[in-house]
Parts: structure tokens; sequence; C-alpha cells
């Protein structure tokens, strides 16, 4: 739906002053939110949701030094340089269109689109769905800029991975996920370093129509696959949906040539995400009663958690009941935003 009112862009305009994270880890997930909410039809909720939102907010950091297109691999993966990182990219979307910023930077990002929990690249999705559906207004731009610039600061590869026997579906190739032996220790980063072996899946696709394809299939099996598995983390596992469908939400703004790489990359995010966070066993979920997309989004709204808001927005991507059972299973197992 459109937002008409422009409420998107003032509620952009609010969070710019804030960093793109509080307690030097936490993700400030508020960009996100108030782009799904917009997309969905409520943007009358949004600054609402923003006043209970705003207590986790922090002040954007202080800048460092300057970056610059000669210095910038020694910068990538330092959260430090978040205010830099972003202020070098509002300058370079100010400058040219930002398809060509996006296109440029993209591949040198993807690598990394593992830190930061893939906070990241998932605020670069939201950022490109309201570009693409609406006009690139200046508030607009600013978000791609804070997207991009958190996610070069928050970069970080993985490396290294043994190849295990994978599966032909996405949906099998996900229950072939090794866990990893403790799951009870550590956060995201310390958790990413201990996995050292993923099934293969889509690793040979070549054709970019054949990659998004795969890439949809593979957003539509993480986010059914939250309904029967997402008490493991109700928190995390959601990024295994989300992460690939932000991926997939960049595709028709990234040059064809690039779609390939990207399902590969989005691969790794949603099975790593899982072997960190799979629980010991899948339970049967069935909702409490038949819901339209309406009806979710608006239990999504009262509800409050900003994963919440993000789950349901993907699972009225996929569309199907199944998906909508997915997030109503996580308005079920997160703590409501009071």
């Amino acid at each position: 739906m459109t937002d008409t009112a422009g409420i998107l862009d003032e509620a952009l305009t609010r969070l710019h002053g804030f960093g793109p994270e509080r307690q030097g880890r936490l993700t400030n997930h508020a960009p996100m939110a108030v782009e799904a909410l917009a997309a969905r039809g409520q943007s009358r909720a949004i600054h609402r949701w923003l006043d209970l939102y705003a207590r986790k907010l922090e002040d954007l950091p202080a800048p460092f030094a300057p970056i610059t297109e000669g210095d910038y691999e020694s910068a990538l993966g330092d959260p430090r340089r978040a205010a830099d990182w972003i202020a070098y990219f509002r300058r370079e979307i100010e400058e040219r269109p930002w398809r060509e910023v996006l296109a440029e930077w993209w591949p040198r990002l993807l690598p990394g689109m593992y830190g930061g929990s893939t906070h990241p690249v998932i605020r670069v999705g939201h950022a490109v769905r309201a570009l693409e559906r609406g006009e690139a207004t200046a508030p607009r731009l600013a978000e791609l800029a804070h997207g991009l610039g958190y996610w070069a600061a928050r970069h970080h590869r993985v490396t290294g991975l043994v190849e295990l026997p994978g599966a032909v579906s996405a949906a099998d190739a996900l229950d072939a996920v090794v866990p990893l032996d403790d799951r009870t220790e550590g956060g995201f980063p310390a958790r990413l370093g201990r996995v050292g072996a993923l099934p293969v899946w889509a690793g040979c696709v070549e054709s970019p129509d054949e990659a998004r394809r795969m890439l949809t299939e593979l957003v539509e099996a993480a986010t059914h696959r939250y309904a029967t598995h997402g008490h493991g983390d109700e928190i995390m596992l959601v990024h295994a949906a989300t992460a690939p469908n932000a991926v997939l939400r960049a595709l028709p703004a990234l040059p064809r040539e690039l779609w390939a790489p990207s399902l590969r990359a989005a691969w790794t995010a949603s099975a790593a995400v899982t072997a960190m966070y799979a629980p010991d066993a899948a339970v049967a979920y069935e909702p409490r009663g038949t819901f339209a997309a309406e009806e979710v989004v608006e239990r999504a709204l009262t509800h409050g958690d900003e994963h919440v808001i993000k789950l349901t927005d993907t699972a009225l991507d996929v569309g199907d009941e199944r998906a909508l059972a997915a997030a109503l299973r996580g308005v079920e197992l997160n703590e409501p935003l009071r």
C-alpha cells in the first residue's frame, strides 16, 4: 500500500539522529520495523510504535575519521567507524544514482553479510523496498546510506566451511543442517565462529532467474520452519527467514549477474542461523483459528515486538497459510513491546 501521508519519511527523519546499535552490540530495529509497517498499510501507527520503542535508541556515535575510496578496506568490519561509513554513503548517494552505488558496493559487502547478526543486510533490504515502491525522497535515500554504512561497519566474513551432503529442496536442506553441539553458550559472533560445516545447496546455480526462484523457495522454507522450530530461539531464528528475504527484496535493484552469488550468501546465512539456534526437536503447531493476512498484521502490531513485525512482514511476502501460522507463532513466542 502507498504511504500517501509521508509518515514513513517523517519517521526515518526522526530516526536518523540515532545510531544503528545500542549497548555496543544490540541492533536498532526501528527503521526496519517502521518500513514494514508502512508497507503493510499501518503508517498511522508508526509514530505511536516509535514512542514505545524510543527507550531502545542511542545517539549516533561520534565520527572517527573520514572513509575514502583508497583506504576503505581497512575500515571494513570496524564498528567504531559506523558514523564514518554512514557519512561516506550519504555523500556517495547524494552524488550518484542510488542503484549505481548499491551495485558497486553490494559485491564488496556481500561476503560480510553475517556481521551484526545479519541485521545490516536486512536494513538494506527494507531501504531498497522503500525506494522501489515509492519516490526516492531524501529520507529514504538517507536510510539506504545508514543501512549500507551499518553493513560496512559490521562486515564479517565466514570462511573455511566444510561442505556436507545437501538436498534438492530448501526445506530438506535446512532439515539437513547439523546443529552446534553447544547451543546454550555465547552470542551470535561466538556461535558463528563455531559453525564449521553446512550442507550444500544452490552451489552450482548460475542462472539469475533460477537464483531468484531458489531464493524465493528458501525464504518460504525458512518462514514455514519457524512455526515448528522457532522455540529453539524465538528471536534469532526469525533471521533465518528475514535475512534471505532482505536479499530477495534487493534483487530487482541489482545487476542480474549478482543474483546467483547473492543466493549463495543468503543460503549460508540462513543455514548458519539454523545451525546456531535450532531446537533439539520440532513441535507441531496449528494456530487457534483461521486468520486473514490483515488480521495477522493487526496482531503483530498490537504485540509490538520488532522481530514479530518483521517476521510477519516476511510471512506476508510468502503469503500462504503456513507462513501466516509462522507469524502467529512469533506472536506467541516473543515478549510484547511495552
